[in-house]
């Protein structure tokens, strides 16, 4: 058999095997692998069901650009995955939480004298019982406390941990703690947070001397501006001006939080937590408890369900305080109901006024934007700034202005969601799109047309210009062509469109190591968590790829500080770019040393030999990978290592702190039927279509975008955090907060990717997978209105505001009420 009938032999048994998947070796935190009967009848079940796609410069691979089945996955939906709550840990101790049933409180005592008589009782522990001054954390702002110190400032702000042998025994002596306090008076909304003379969330003492803000409830701004809006006002045919609400929603994750935190016998901490960022966790916990790094190793169990609320630490802080105070392995698993409390995307209120011409072109745009973030700071000045920044959309705007508030408030404090702020201003800039082609008689896709800019035009301008890095105009044709735009409608339906951005992430640094062992199986560590974006099915589509290697002798190691390299995060769709160039790195890395220790085990110059995908190509020819390295390593057998780093350095000066890696770009179309006798909603066909760059598995973009659509109708019919006067969550838990279900999402759901091989990723890929989420609600606001023939400014669509809507007075059916 000739070397390529052999690398054709193996590129089959690849396609044939791609079913056969392997785990990692920390059994707990990605499941069991299969053993050779369910290997082999999955294999069975899924041979020649391989989509063939893309590569390395367009060319056809087995692996790269094809269906692989998700890493792992095979566990996830047969129960077999173990969570965090799954771990067991020999002599554990439960830990539970003391609480207060107001948002906004003075403490003036805690009595834990009966707690800490109560049976199986281990520890009893306040604020006081801890280092002083309190340690604080957090991301932005180091003003997040341990426990309470003094004063609650939201609804489930922690005050007291109590620490037992078991959990009931945990519950029963929290139930004996005696807090005595006094209410304040609190600020849960935006009016309530910017009037006058509002009670202030944030002691005006804890902010520095010079901040202008320091007696107001505004914790940062963010102002972008280019032209002249007020002169540009006054050559606009048309302008419309209109404000849009966007309600507080929570992550709801499947897996509630949890966290176990587990002293060493050298002093040190092993951290147990599904978080998104093991490598911040890591460096929060040192500096908190004053240990080394290399004394806080932590584990990372895929967490069931992230979307940002598990990317940075909350409880962990406390629970490593608790483990060192008591000598035990302490455990915490929060309910569904206290993970509502500890996480939520930041509600937004714009006001907007925007001008054109008769043709349809944008004059000008101006935005106040005014983000209610909560109690404590988490990332939520970053979700601020980085989502006013493309608040003005992906459009051709000569003039601009975008005013931006963190507004702070009594409740859940807000952190990082997918789409990171975009939602939220694009819900307003693509209702006034569509309330200016309204007034002006247009066709609301025309308008989107003469407005959105090419590729290499700016969207954003002055001195930190932002361009499109796509064709973006492909996106919104295909879209309007897949919901059949122009098309007649039946009666009471509606059609909408939209588009939207969001920026990659502007800086950022991912580590790599591959280890190619000497029977042709290959090893990747990348510290990037994997919490349903399947990055770990792209690092082992990527080792198969470039080293020769079957899928099935691929494994991919994460999750464990003490044994990946470093990853800086988790988020803004990096894994992909980020840690994918670093596997690949790795893996030329890996062939670059086959080539050199090639070379000096058989003599051959090395000026003579070149490598690529899989082979080493040599004066005879091309040999598979495997056969060189064998030869390479000779009868002392051993490995290759390779390191690979993907690094991006900030912009000094930036508004975001530097240009943005990619941007991800969507546009969303919407066809809907409106009850108006009950203001339901029927969603009879959704498409989204995202600019994907490259499609490296296409059936994980097919699964983010479907994901990301769903989501997003969420937020934009029925999701909606409610609190009552006292700043109490009065819908906690699954009963009362609805997410949409299978019989809420649309009948049909359409999901394209556009693949210019444009990315700066691997092969050409992008980022993609917050796209589809960005513009829903816009698409969907646009079809309520297009088919009741009135604009719907504040979300979510809920029967009930749609039908108040449709009846308010003055107000027709399909009649219309002009923007102003």
């Amino acid at each position: 058999m000739t070397d390529k009938e052999k690398r054709t032999d193996v590129a089959q048994q690849t396609i044939d095997d791609v079913a056969l998947q392997t785990i990692d070796d920390e059994r707990a935190m990605t499941g069991a692998p299969l053993d050779s009967e369910q290997a082999d009848a999955l294999a069975g079940r899924l041979q020649g069901g391989v989509k063939q796609g893309h590569g390395s410069g367009g060319a056809a691979s087995a692996t790269v650009g094809a269906s692989i089945r998700r890493y792992g996955g095979d566990d996830r939906v047969t129960g077999h995955q173990k969570f965090l709550s799954d771990l067991r840990f020999t002599g554990a101790a439960e830990a539970t939480l003391v609480t207060l049933p107001v948002a906004c409180a003075t403490i003036t005592k805690i009595d834990t004298s009966r707690a800490a008589e109560m049976p199986g009782v281990i520890a009893v522990v306040s604020a006081a019982d801890l280092p002083q001054p309190v340690p604080r954390f957090g991301i932005s702002h180091q003003d997040r406390p341990v426990l309470a110190d003094g004063e609650v400032l939201y609804h489930g702000e922690p005050v007291v941990a109590v620490v037992a042998e078991t959990l009931d025994q945990a519950e029963s002596a929290a139930r004996e703690v005696e807090v005595t306090f006094d209410e304040r008076s609190g600020v849960f909304d935006l009016e309530q947070a910017l009037e006058s003379g509002a009670p202030l969330v944030r002691d005006p003492s804890l902010r520095p001397a010079d901040d202008e803000n320091r007696d107001s409830n505004v914790l940062e701004t963010a102002l972008y501006e280019w032209g002249d809006n007020s002169a540009a006002a006054d050559g606009a045919d048309v302008v419309v001006e209109n404000t849009y609400t966007f309600p507080m929603v929570t992550h709801f994750p499947i897996e509630p939080g949890g966290t176990v935190a587990v002293p060493t016998d050298s002093g040190g901490l092993d951290i147990y937590s599904p978080v998104q960022h093991p490598y911040l966790l890591q460096r929060t916990i040192a500096k908190v408890v004053g240990l080394p790094l290399a004394q806080v190793r932590v584990f990372a169990p895929d967490p069931g369900g992230a979307f940002g609320g598990k990317q940075n630490p909350k409880l962990e802080p406390l629970l490593a305080f608790l483990a060192l105070r008591t000598g035990r392995a302490c455990r915490l698993v929060l309910s569904l109901e206290q993970t509502f409390q500890m996480m939520r995307r930041a509600a937004c209120r714009v006001k907007a006024r925007t001008g054109f011409t008769t043709d349809g072109a944008l004059v000008f745009h101006d935005l106040e934007c005014d983000y209610l973030i909560g109690a404590y700071a988490d990332v939520a000045p970053r979700v601020m700034t980085k989502g006013s920044y493309v608040a003005a959309g992906p459009y051709r705007i000569p003039n601009a202005r975008t005013a931006a508030r963190a507004v702070m408030s009594n409740t859940t404090p807000s952190t990082a969601f997918r789409g990171f702020g975009s939602p939220q201003v694009a819900w307003a800039t693509e209702s006034q799109m569509d309330a200016g082609a309204r007034q002006l008689g247009l066709d609301a896709l025309q308008v989107r047309q003469r407005n959105l800019v090419n590729e290499g035009e700016a969207f954003f301008r002055g001195p930190y210009e932002a361009t499109a890095d796509g064709q973006w105009h492909q996106s919104l044709e295909k879209a309007a062509e897949l919901i059949g735009w122009g098309q007649p409608l039946a009666p009471n339906r509606g059609r909408g469109i939209a588009v939207a951005i969001k920026p990659g992430a502007t800086s950022g640094l991912s580590q790599s190591l591959v280890r190619f062992l000497a029977d042709g199986s290959a090893i990747a560590y990348a510290g990037t968590s994997d919490m349903g974006q399947g990055a770990r099915t792209l690092w082992q589509q990527i080792l198969a790829h470039e080293l020769g290697t079957p899928l099935d002798k691929v494994r991919v190691i994460s999750g464990d500080t003490g044994i990946v390299p470093f990853d800086l995060q988790t988020s803004a769709s990096r894994s992909t770019v980020f840690m994918g160039n670093a596997v690949l790195e790795a893996c030329l890395d890996i062939r670059q040393r086959v080539l050199a220790l090639y070379a000096e085990a058989t003599g051959v110059d090395a000026a003579a030999l070149s490598e690529a995908p899989g082979v080493l190509v040599t004066p005879d020819g091309e040999m598979p990978l495997l056969e060189a390295s064998r030869v390479a390593l000779g009868a002392l057998g051993g490995e290759f290592v390779g390191q690979g780093t993907a690094r991006r350095q900030g912009r000094k000066g930036h508004p975001l702190g530097g240009d943005a890696a990619f941007y991800e770009f969507n546009c969303t179309a919407i066809e809907v039927e409106v009850d108006f006798e009950t203001g339901e909603l029927l969603l009879h066909k959704h498409v989204s279509v995202s600019d994907v760059g490259t499609e490296l598995n296409p059936l994980q973009v097919i699964s983010q975008d479907e994901g990301a659509s769903i989501m997003g109708l969420g937020h934009s019919q029925m999701e909606q955090l409610l609190v009552d006067d006292h700043g109490v969550i009065r819908n906690l838990g699954a009963l009362d907060y609805r997410i949409p279900t299978f019989k809420d999402v649309p009948v049909e759901l359409i999901t394209h990717g556009v693949e210019n091989h444009d990315g700066p990723g691997p092969y050409g890929s992008k980022g993609m997978s917050e796209g589809a989420l960005l513009c829903t609600s816009g698409a969907l606001g646009s079809a309520v209105s297009d088919a009741i023939g009135m604009p719907v400014r504040d979300l979510p669509l809920t029967p009930e505001r749609v039908w108040t809507t449709l009846n308010q007075a003055g107000a027709q059916p399909g009649g219309g009420e002009a923007d102003t």
